[in-house]
């Protein structure tokens, strides 16, 4: 092998170390969002339930209402 090929792959492999660089972050980035974004849909249906609960259970809700 001559000289330029060792420097075109070492070309090569530095920009795809790079890449695989960038592309770990973004997926850290990534998962902390997904992280996140779960905790809130978590805290809303946990917030959705106690709502459900102390809300007062009518049981002439169904009905039709006399003037029908």
């Amino acid at each position: 092998m001559n000289e330029d090929r060792f420097v075109d792959i070492e070309t090569k492999l530095a920009h795809q170390e790079h890449l695989l660089l960038e592309l770990n972050d973004v997926i850290t980035k990534q998962q902390e969002k997904i992280m996140r974004l779960e905790g809130l849909c978590d805290s809303i249906v946990e917030r959705v339930r106690s709502l459900s609960e102390a809300a007062p259970v009518d049981a002439n809700a169904d009905e039709v209402p006399p003037h029908y």
